[in-house]
């Protein structure tokens, strides 16, 4: 994986952690998982809570906030408040920071320019290795699979189960209602996997139905944003999609995309056995009609 741990202002801290995460020292290593562990949260503390939290000294904090490419510990606590700022705040905040430097253009083009640069980013930060090793998961019929989101994101969670259940079984969409969860959760395996998306004002339920489904060892594939949803620590894999553009409302283009990629990679995978289901798919629809004829 590329080295990312620049002072690049695109680069998150979470993001710069995981890149460089296999050059740490055990006790960098104990540090970085305690950052990450409630994060940003976690690093908004003085140096000296920050050390004791972690059980390094604060010498290790100092220089580990210099191996990430920050100056020093006020410059990486900066940027943790700043994406503290940007995962709590409302639709009309965020549309007054984008309006104030707006440049003069239409915003057809403003918002084609942000979100091409947003897939950029997300592709560049995005590990082929996870990629695969999450098609793999989603490839193995023993293995059922659950998908849910959350008040936005829950469209999200419906477009990929639509296409997974047509290639294989054993796919469920979680509804929506949390008091119904308790009903699915009991039907979880140990080695399930559990499909979750969650962008940011990130949802305490979801949080919730996460540690349930841990408990159980199901394992988590998180949709996320670019800041990362506290369900990361509960999560085996993660996909970080950028998601601001100048609207008050965040964009879900991008973290479109990933679920298209991931479905395009099961059906290269399993093409006989999607072939044969879809065979059969098109017979029901004939019997029932559903779509319509021209000749």
């Amino acid at each position: 994986m590329t080295n990312t741990t620049s002072s690049n202002d695109s680069q998150f801290v979470s993001q710069r952690i995981q890149d460089c995460f296999d050059r740490l020292t055990r006790a960098e290593r104990q540090l970085a998982n305690t950052i990450l562990d409630n994060y940003p949260v976690s690093g908004l503390g003085s140096i000296t809570a920050l050390a004791e939290a972690s059980g390094v000294s604060t010498p290790t904090v100092a220089r580990m906030a210099r191996k990430l490419g920050f100056g020093g510990f006020p410059e990486f606590q900066a940027q943790l408040r700043s994406e503290l700022q940007a995962t709590v705040s409302n639709p009309m905040a965020r549309r007054e920071v984008w309006a104030q430097n707006a440049p003069d253009t239409h915003i057809l083009n403003r918002f084609a320019d942000t979100v091409v640069e947003n897939l950029h980013h997300t592709l560049n930060q995005q590990s082929p290795e996870e990629f695969d090793a999450v098609v793999d998961l989603l490839c193995q019929p023993e293995r059922a699979i659950h998908l849910l989101g959350g008040r936005i994101t829950q469209s999200l969670a419906k477009y990929m189960f639509t296409h997974l259940q047509m290639m294989r079984s054993k796919v469920s969409l979680i509804e929506p209602n949390s008091s119904s969860w308790t009903h699915y959760i009991i039907n979880m395996n140990k080695g399930d996997v559990f499909i979750i998306f969650d962008v940011r004002r990130y949802e305490r339920d979801l949080q919730r139905i996460a540690e349930m489904a841990a408990e159980r060892g199901v394992i988590i594939v998180l949709f996320t944003d670019q800041w990362g949803s506290p369900l990361g620590k509960h999560s085996q894999h993660r996909f970080n999609a950028r998601i601001e553009v100048p609207s008050a409302w965040d964009s879900a283009t991008v973290m479109l995309f990933l679920i298209e990629a991931v479905i395009a990679g099961v059906q290269d995978k399993t093409w006989d056995e999607t072939t044969d289901r879809m065979e059969k798919l098109e017979v029901l629809f004939e019997h029932t009609k559903l779509f319509r004829k021209f000749i």
